[in-house]
């Protein structure tokens, strides 16, 4: 079985990864693909990949909202860098605005998210950034 994750963290995971490779992301690009992570773990596991409720609308596609709402501002240009968090540390009193962390993903669950990358990068990113 796999495990849940922020749809915040793989978004965030899917943000370092392509920019790794110099493939173009967006905020468009990026709920592409975790529409097609959360069907294919739907697949292999039986439940969504996300703790987060998504969205399937027939007139603007799969939404994850928080995810949208995280990446409005960049619209449909390159994003380099993960959206941030505010972070409060239990017992300290300074908020710090940190950008999301990467998910720990299992190994089987790596293999999902990286064929989705994989087929991702090789049919529809062939901008280079």
């Amino acid at each position: 079985m796999g495990n849940v994750y922020s749809a915040q963290n793989v978004a965030a995971y899917v943000v370092y990864e392509l920019n790794e490779v110099h493939a173009f992301v967006n905020q468009i690009s990026i709920q592409y693909l975790l529409e097609r992570v959360d069907a294919m773990w739907k697949k292999a596991f039986g439940h969504s990949a996300f703790s987060e409720a998504t969205h399937d609308l027939e007139t603007t596609g799969y939404i994850v909202k928080e995810v949208y709402d995280a990446y409005q501002e960049y619209g449909t240009n390159h994003i380099s860098l993960p959206a941030k968090e505010w972070f409060l540390k239990f017992g300290e009193f300074q908020l710090v605005h940190r950008t999301y962390g990467v998910p720990p993903f299992t190994k089987k669950e790596e293999i999902i998210v990286k064929k989705v990358l994989d087929r991702y990068r090789h049919s529809y990113a062939d901008v280079a950034v």
